[in-house]
């Protein structure tokens, strides 16, 4: 019998999760945010498509097979559609675009390994856009003018039953990074795109081109009807105000009145009930509902476990027939009763 499966991960910038000058060029239109990518991609074809229509900046496609006989994996290989898919830059002034080539880095392959009927495939792919970004950085030189280095590092795990499994390893601390299985269905998600971090130390021997890769963190991808939210609120008549929260800091306490419905553009958060912990929750994620349709008071405490930043429409501005149908599959509270 012989197992196959491809994962892939794309990773794209969010609109609003820049600041300083970088934000004021997206602003200015010198260049785009992304559109929230697909949540669906079906294999290398649909990647290249989605490269060609500018969707996204960089790719990481990890494509294997194993040969299983009696129950044993006999032997096992990547395919060829394994590599990085980079995108290019467009810088747009006036009537007038250049488009900048991205730098490739080489891609890193691990030698796979075998496991109790499984066997594991590890690539890192990544590199830095042609654009020149001179800025200050806390290591020698001090000054840097190139940009800084970005990459995904993907596990694939095939097992002798015909299953498979996927797992974001590390990934630059900034852009967003979007996961698929390999159903096609985005599974996994980076949590925080850290702007600040990435441009102060994602360079020279601060990636895994220097064997030092970086943790990412990895938050449970939303429900079809918060995606959906998401894009009332985010693309809807009314533009929501966008709030930044710093690591500790409370965005609702359970008891207080509130009328705003949140969304989570970037970090995480933690749910608490009676000062009992009841979940932790990630980009995409739409919070307080229940004040909205209730009593106009919280029914838990959210705390900022990270940097955070989310965007807060009023009730007025909410489709309630949908925030009543998210309601019930949250039941978040319920379920410490």
């Amino acid at each position: 019998m012989r197992v196959e499966a491809t994962a892939v991960s794309l990773s794209w910038i969010p609109s609003d999760s820049l600041t300083g000058g970088l934000k004021v060029g997206m602003d200015l239109r010198l260049s785009h945010w992304d559109d929230p990518l697909p949540d669906r991609v079906a294999g290398p074809d649909e990647v290249d498509r989605l490269c060609r229509d500018d969707r996204f900046r960089f790719g990481n496609l990890l494509s294997a097979w194993a040969e299983v006989e009696g129950g044993e994996i006999r032997d096992a290989g990547l395919h060829e559609d394994s590599r990085l898919v980079m995108g290019a830059t467009t810088v747009t002034i006036g009537p007038l675009g250049a488009t900048f080539r991205a730098v490739s880095l080489p891609t890193l392959q691990r030698q796979p390994v075998h496991e109790d009927g499984s066997v594991r495939f590890v690539q890192t792919v990544g590199g830095r856009t042609g654009v020149p970004l001179p800025r200050p950085v806390p290591h020698p030189p001090f000054v840097r003018w190139q940009a800084p280095t970005v990459w995904t590092t993907l596990a694939l795990t095939l097992r002798a039953d015909g299953t498979s499994e996927v797992e974001l390893v590390g990934a630059s601390a900034f852009p967003r990074h979007w996961v698929y299985d390999a159903s096609g269905a985005v599974s996994l998600k980076s949590g925080l795109a850290d702007q600040g971090r990435w441009m102060a130390h994602s360079f020279g021997d601060r990636t895994p081109w220097a064997d030092r890769d970086r943790e990412a963190m990895v938050v449970a991808v939303e429900s079809e009807l918060e995606r959906q939210l998401s894009h009332d609120i985010m693309r809807g008549a009314h533009r929501p105000e966008v709030r930044q929260l710093p690591e500790g800091l409370e965005l609702t306490r359970q008891g207080e009145p509130g009328d705003e419905l949140y969304l989570v553009l970037d970090g995480l958060v933690r749910v608490d009930v009676d000062g009992r912990p009841l979940a932790e929750l990630g980009p995409g994620a739409v919070l307080g509902e229940r004040a909205l349709l209730e009593d106009g008071r919280r029914t838990s405490t959210v705390t900022a476990i990270t940097p955070l930043r989310v965007a807060a429409a009023p009730r007025d501005q909410v489709d309630l027939d949908k925030l009543r149908l998210l309601a019930e599959t949250h039941h978040r509270e319920d379920s410490l009763a």
